[in-house]
């Protein structure tokens, strides 16, 4: 068995839905110093859109994983472990000093903790044994918008647990609101958590990767009580369908056994998707009419769509609660794209009022086209 010091650290980020992670990526990517870092994206959705935002090194590998965050995120992420070593046994990728694992926003860190520590989740598969020796978990990271964290805790348990099990965290959007009331909320859920600020000009991301071997002890009150549940609760989760069978791998995800609808607890994922350009300003109403709901509680829109002034160069979409972001263009679709999709995450989602309003924003460009011609 590999020795501590040759085992490949794995970092997991977290934070949620909206809080920054892939921005944090992108500056921790570009660091000479974290050089050969392999990247594992659990990404909640239908689509992994965060990984077509991540900037991608000609010569660094990058995993994508999405399978059903809930129950198979343990067998799923040892399973894209096990891909990264046999592809650097083949020689395929080069040698990986660290991976990071990005997990959804809606993520409980505790299952994934668990099947990266000593005593955590059994073991199912050989490669789970080869996963155990290569790797170790040496930090987790989270991410966390002043703006929004207070109203996210109260509504989000899932939150407050991806502060409570974090070694550093990562404060974003720091000028909204009262920074030393923030940073005294924080270390009342977790005394141990050393605190960042991204606007500060000495932050350094590579700061945040420190090397060693992770352990919940002393950190929030009841991460080892977490822990210990989620491990326990384990063999039931297999035996309620939830196994293998569900870690599925790359862009498709059929959880639900629906192409368009994924579930995580209260939280559902809908995806609109068309193969006609849409119309900027009929889709920016469509999206602000959406996230003003009264009805729907709407907590983050993403995608990629065509937009019919230039379709050959996608618009990224992106809005979390209330706040629609400006839209980016890409300089052309990413691979295996084909039309515009966008994914609606967030609970008392009207799936036919969503289909219908899309498919009328669709119709209102055919209509459009044909009274161009």
């Amino acid at each position: 068995m590999r020795s501590s010091k040759s085992q490949i650290p794995v970092f997991l980020l977290t934070g949620f839905l909206g809080a920054g992670k892939t921005t944090l990526l992108n500056r921790m990517l570009e660091d000479p110093a974290l050089k050969n870092t392999a990247l594992v994206i659990n990404e909640f959705g239908l689509v992994p859109i965060d990984h077509d935002l991540v900037r991608e090194g000609r010569e660094r590998p990058m995993v994508t994983s999405a399978g059903c965050i809930c129950c198979t995120i343990g067998s799923d992420l040892r399973s894209s472990l096990a891909e990264l070593l046999e592809e650097q046994r083949k020689g395929e990728i080069p040698q990986i000093e660290r991976v990071i694992v990005e997990t959804t926003g809606l993520a409980d860190p505790a299952p994934i903790i668990n099947s990266l520590i000593p005593g955590g989740i059994q073991a199912s598969a050989m490669s789970d044994h080869w996963v155990a020796k290569a790797f170790r978990l040496s930090g987790v990271i989270t991410v966390i918008d002043a703006e929004t964290i207070e109203p996210v805790l109260d509504a989000h348990p899932e939150s407050l647990r991806q502060i409570a099990f974090a070694d550093h965290g990562v404060i974003t959007r720091s000028n909204q609101g009262d920074k030393a009331a923030l940073q005294a909320r924080l270390r009342q859920i977790n005394p141990q958590l050393k605190l960042h600020d991204v606007d500060e000009d000495g932050f350094d991301p590579s700061s945040l990767i420190q090397l060693g071997s992770y352990s919940a002890l002393g950190k929030g009150e009841d991460v080892v009580k977490w822990l210990q549940a989620e491990s326990a609760d384990d063999h039931d989760h297999h035996h309620h369908g939830h196994g293998h069978d569900h870690a599925h791998h790359g862009h498709h995800h059929d959880h639900d056994h629906d192409h368009d609808r994924n579930r995580h607890g209260d939280v559902l994922a809908l995806a609109l998707t068309s193969e006609k350009p849409l119309n900027a300003e009929a889709l920016e109403q469509f999206l602000t009419i959406l996230i003003s709901s009264q009805k729907m509680s709407v907590l983050r829109i993403k995608g990629l769509v065509a937009l019919d002034d230039d379709p050959a160069s996608p618009a990224v979409i992106h809005s979390v609660q209330h706040r629609l972001y400006p839209t980016l263009r890409l300089d052309q679709w990413p691979e295996g794209w084909e039309g515009s999709r966008l994914v609606v995450i967030g609970s008392n989602l009207d799936e036919e009022a969503l289909q219908r309003a899309f498919a009328q924003l669709i119709e209102a460009n055919w209509q459009r086209d044909g009274q161009d011609d």
